[in-house]
């Protein structure tokens, strides 16, 4: 599968085959593209608990549900807890070392001696600055995305979910008091049609990107649209025709009780 085709049906998958355990050797590849990604000073603080429902312990799944959680989360034979780990730009100096010495950064004879003299102690200075939330979410959303397309290209399906308390979620499942808990992503054999009903709705393209200036929005090509649409990286819009159908088909295979919509 091509990796435009991966991008472009790459949607979130809701309904999950509950019966269907989800092999390790999937799971790991999942994770060893998001170990791979790009990540600021290459301190590599995203981390993630993986959590398999049929042999979790009962207090571990207690502390997966939240208020956004619904039925993806109790279907789901496998849930990663993905998480950032702060005390990671501990360590920044001695990454941007490592960055050095690969030939990744720097240029010339001196350029450990420059690193020394000048990124290495503005780190130092900041300290516990670069560990409050922000590059570090972003460079972490990369290894995510990542995994979720290695995901999508062997078959899986995923959905991330947010929380109204992560921090209870860090708590319960143990993890440490310098981790912040980022999303739950469900993961699972879909049970659903890949088109998952189809291209959801989005702003428009003219109202997201700019070219040059604030107020000269980035110019949409009818030919670009047109190839894209093309290559599957754009479907038909949401709803499918037979997407209602399908909706109760999957209610009553799943035995979901009355209504919901996550």
């Amino acid at each position: 599968m091509e990796l435009r085709e991966v991008i472009g049906r790459r949607r979130s998958i809701r309904f999950l085959c509950p019966h269907r355990p989800v092999e390790l050797h999937k799971i790991q590849r999942m994770l060893e593209a998001a170990r791979l990604a790009s990540h600021w000073g290459n301190v590599n603080s995203l981390r993630a608990l993986v959590v398999e429902r049929d042999k979790a312990s009962q207090a571990v799944l207690d502390a997966l549900p939240s208020p956004v959680g619904g039925y993806q989360i109790q279907l789901a034979p496998v849930v990663i807890v993905w998480y950032i780990e702060t005390a990671a730009t501990d360590h920044a100096a001695e990454r941007l070392r490592e960055l050095v010495d690969a030939g990744a950064i720097g240029y010339g004879d001196r350029k450990r001696e420059v690193l020394e003299q000048t990124l290495v102690p503005i780190f130092e200075r900041i300290g516990d600055a670069v560990k409050l939330p922000g590059l570090g979410e972003i460079d972490c959303g990369q290894g995510i995305a990542q995994a979720t397309l290695v995901a999508f290209e062997q078959g899986l399906g995923t959905c991330c979910l947010g929380s109204a308390d992560p921090d209870a979620i860090r708590r319960k499942l143990g993890l440490p008091d310098s981790c912040r808990v980022l999303v739950t992503q469900t993961v699972g054999y879909p049970a659903e049609s890949p088109e998952a009903g189809g291209q959801r709705p989005r702003l428009p393209f003219e109202e997201l990107f700019q070219l040059n200036a604030y107020d000269s929005p980035f110019p949409r090509a009818p030919e670009v649209v047109a190839e894209l649409e093309r290559d599957g990286m754009i479907q038909a819009l949401a709803p499918l025709p037979w997407r209602e159908a399908e909706l109760a088909y999957l209610r009553k295979a799943l035995e979901l009780e009355g209504e919901g919509l996550i």
